[in-house]
């Protein structure tokens, strides 16, 4: 301790500093208490975070760890105190500058370590000079809005993070329709060339679906430091640009609008308020309400009794019934299952899987909007021939619902062969064009994001990754399922081998 009081005091007496470049959104390396300049503050500061016992965690300090060795200690003191005395320090990671970067500063500079409390901050977006976008405020004329964190596993887990963001107003984004609230996708684990949600999502709207989120590729600057490529997303909910359904009110009680509109996920996570029941084959079913959030026991009662009247159909003996039909709308399910099962998401039914249903009560469940599809072809090996549906032979984190009983209805096998013929003639043919123009926009972007996330992200290199990965086992999957669903007009509901249900050929 004694070591450390000599070097504040010193250099307090020496007042030396580092002025950041005016105009210059971006921090340096070294300026720990976040105030644009490095300066011997940022000395007594660091000292006083590793007396505290502060430990790095994600990129919230990174501006302590000045040696970018993921740990906060004297060798970060010293080699600040270095560059106090005219040492070079090696620059921060900066975007590439050929994405649209949006800055966001919170009030107070604070860390963002909460998924529940929103801080309030204030941001920009730059589009750069690059076609087909606008700037949206500026540095001396930023916009306000809220943000948070959020996910699951994609929150507790990787050091490089989700968020949310609130809007003070409506605005449209990177050519995508005016709201305010959006999604910042950290994209992190998504190997596959970042195209494991962009791509269903465009074949699922190609398939006409009646709506699923976009989303744009952004580079980030967070309270003056770059935190890499993410993209920006519409975010689910009810909404005339959105799910364009009834909005039903929480807590609502009247029996002629407790019908809907509705939103909720089929969720793989236990979470205060959900809709529990266990489903026709024993294992547990978990429903999150969306959309009202907040139920009335009349809201509760009605949602929960038309789910179990829909499972109790669809665990019916007869296959030949079309009971289950009188609840989901089958063609919504068709298009929705086809879709994952051609970017082969194991996950698709067990968690983010978006159900909902307008006023009325005829009105069927609708499968959709599509979201996190990050397990897509995680199931690829050196070798993998993609020869088994998504509810074949899962991951053990996964709890596939419903779909495996339905694949066994006749008329269900029908409309997925009848939808799979439009995606394979009309759909499928495109996709190499999309995913090589799509990616073309963040590949410089991808390599920055890697020299800002070295062992964690998988962005550098997209073009091969996807020439290598992604295009070869989409293609695989595709001519399996062909040779399933595009050959034979039989039916054929044989239980596959192993299996939880039968397979629709």
């Amino acid at each position: 301790m004694k070591q450390f009081s000599f070097i504040i005091v010193f250099f307090w007496a020496s007042a030396l500093f580092i002025r950041a470049e005016a105009g210059n959104m971006l921090r340096r390396r070294g300026d720990v208490n976040r105030d644009w300049e490095v300066t011997v503050a940022d000395v007594n500061r660091l000292v006083d975070a590793i007396i505290a016992g502060t430990p790095y965690h994600s990129f919230y300090t990174y501006d302590h760890d000045i040696n970018g060795d993921k740990e906060i200690n004297i060798a970060d003191v010293n080699l600040l105190i270095d560059a106090l005395l005219g040492a070079e320090l090696a620059p921060m990671p900066s975007f590439s500058g050929t994405l649209p970067v949006l800055y966001i500063n919170t009030e107070g500079h604070r860390d963002i370590t909460s998924k529940e409390e929103y801080l309030y901050a204030v941001w920009w977006l730059d589009a750069m000079g690059i076609d087909g976008y606008e700037s949206i405020g500026s540095a001396e004329y930023p916009l306000g809005m809220q943000i948070k964190g959020r996910g699951n596993i994609t929150w507790t887990g990787p050091d490089k993070k989700p968020f949310r963001l609130k809007l003070d107003v409506k605005q449209g984004m990177l050519g995508m329709e005016s709201s305010r609230h959006w999604v910042l996708l950290a994209n992190v684990g998504m190997w596959m060339g970042l195209m494991n949600d962009a791509l269903p999502f465009e074949i699922g709207r190609r398939m006409g679906m009646s709506w699923n989120p976009h989303m744009e590729p952004v580079e980030v600057v967070l309270n003056g430091q770059y935190i890499g490529l993410y993209f920006l997303a519409e975010k689910i909910r009810v909404g005339k640009n959105r799910v364009d359904i009834v909005e039903q009110q929480d807590k609502e009680t009247n029996p002629g609008k407790i019908t809907g509109g509705w939103l909720i996920e089929i969720d793989n996570y236990i979470e205060p308020g959900n809709i529990t029941f266990t489903e026709g084959n024993g294992e547990p079913f978990w429903v999150t309400p969306q959309s009202p959030e907040v139920l009335s026991t009349a809201q509760r009662n009605y949602i929960t009794d038309l789910l179990l009247k829909t499972d109790s159909a669809i665990y019916t003996p007869d296959k030949l019934s079309t009971e289950w039909e009188q609840y989901i709308d089958i063609d919504s399910l068709a298009i929705y299952y086809l879709v994952q099962e051609a970017v082969d998401n194991p996950e698709a039914f067990s968690g983010s899987c978006f159900i909902h249903k307008q006023r009325g009560e005829d009105t069927k469940l609708i499968f959709g909007p599509m979201w996190d599809c990050g397990s897509s072809f995680t199931r690829y090996k050196a070798g993998y021939p993609f020869n088994e549906f998504i509810y074949e032979n899962m991951p053990a984190y996964c709890r596939s619902r419903w779909i495996a009983e339905i694949a066994k209805f006749p008329h269900f096998q029908q409309s997925v062969r009848h939808h799979w013929q439009r995606f394979y003639q009309e759909v499928y043919p495109q996709m190499d064009r999309y995913i090589d123009e799509f990616t073309a926009k963040f590949v410089e972007a991808g390599n920055a994001d890697f020299k800002r996330w070295p062992g964690l992200s998988q962005s550098n290199n997209l073009v091969l990754r996807n020439n290598q990965y992604l295009k070869p086992s989409f293609h695989k999957k595709v001519a399996w399922l062909q040779s399933q669903w595009g050959q034979s007009n039989n039916l054929n509901t044989r239980r596959p081998t192993g299996n939880r249900g039968a397979r629709p050929r």
